[in-house]
């Protein structure tokens, strides 16, 4: 028996909000019968499918475990996730690779490489 990659769960205080905003950087929708306690994005669905859980505690430290992106068209992406609500954290131009570390509305932290 194999195992397979179902998805990334996401502890969160509202689950239908942060899918939210996930689904608008992933250019999709949130899955039906997401709420405040509940929710996924593109499960069932091909690439990276991302389920949000509400949990009782708050986010106290960094992630141990982030998601990386990449595009080509750099500057337009990382405009368009700002105004989806992300904040800018730091910019790198290590590795032979430009990117930069953001952080979704409840403080998770990810990154968006420049592409070539």
């Amino acid at each position: 028996m194999s195992i397979i990659f179902e998805q990334v769960a996401i502890d969160c205080t509202n689950a239908v909000e942060l899918a939210g905003f996930w689904a608008g950087v992933l250019n999709t929708k949130v899955d039906a019968d997401g709420n405040e306690f509940f929710a996924t994005v593109n499960k069932g669905g091909e690439g990276l499918a991302l389920m949000f859980i509400q949990v009782p505690e708050p986010k106290t430290a960094k992630n141990r475990l982030h998601l990386d992106f990449g595009t080509a068209d750099w500057a337009a992406e990382v405009d368009r996730i700002v105004g989806l609500g992300a904040k800018r954290v730091d910019e790198h131009n290590e590795y032979g690779t430009h990117w930069i570390t953001l952080a979704d509305p409840e403080g998770n932290v990810f990154d968006l490489a420049e592409l070539h």
